[in-house]
């Protein structure tokens, strides 16, 4: 069973990627605002993490950030971050975050469900760059 952790606070996104994602072998989890996706990461261990750009009190930047600086101290196991974009000027804030993969807004399952399996397959997936969509493999780390 995979498990999807959703971190938002609009309904609408929560219903997008639920219907995109969600099916007999995967769950989609909602946590509501930034500063609860590290807890519930250490309580699921989901093998993916999307966060909304504008997440209340600690948005999507601030939350992968942590998520990183928590796994480079080796408090968290590492996680897969997908991050949802509100516009493709948005993408350095998600390479600066050190985000997996990233969609810009407005969201469709075609797109979510690609984005997703590719990450979860050890993949990237971008949109916004001056490539338009990229999918590939990530580099090993080291290199």
């Amino acid at each position: 069973m995979l498990e999807v952790l959703l971190a938002t606070d609009a309904d609408a996104v929560y219903e997008e990627v639920d219907a995109a994602l969600s099916d007999a072998e995967t769950t989609v989890t909602l946590v509501r605002a930034g500063a609860d996706v590290l807890a519930a990461v250490a309580d699921t261990g989901p093998d993916l993490v999307v966060l909304d750009l504008q997440i209340g009190n600690m948005g999507g930047m601030a939350t992968c950030m942590n998520l990183r600086l928590e796994e480079g101290a080796g408090r968290v196991a590492a996680v897969t971050v997908l991050m949802l974009l509100d516009r493709p000027a948005d993408v350095f804030l998600a390479k600066r975050s050190d985000a997996d993969g990233w969609l810009v807004k407005p969201l469709d399952a075609f797109r979510l469900r690609r984005a997703a399996n590719a990450l979860l397959e050890g993949g990237t997936y971008t949109e916004g760059t001056e490539a338009g969509v990229a999918v590939g493999r990530r580099a090993p780390l080291g290199t």
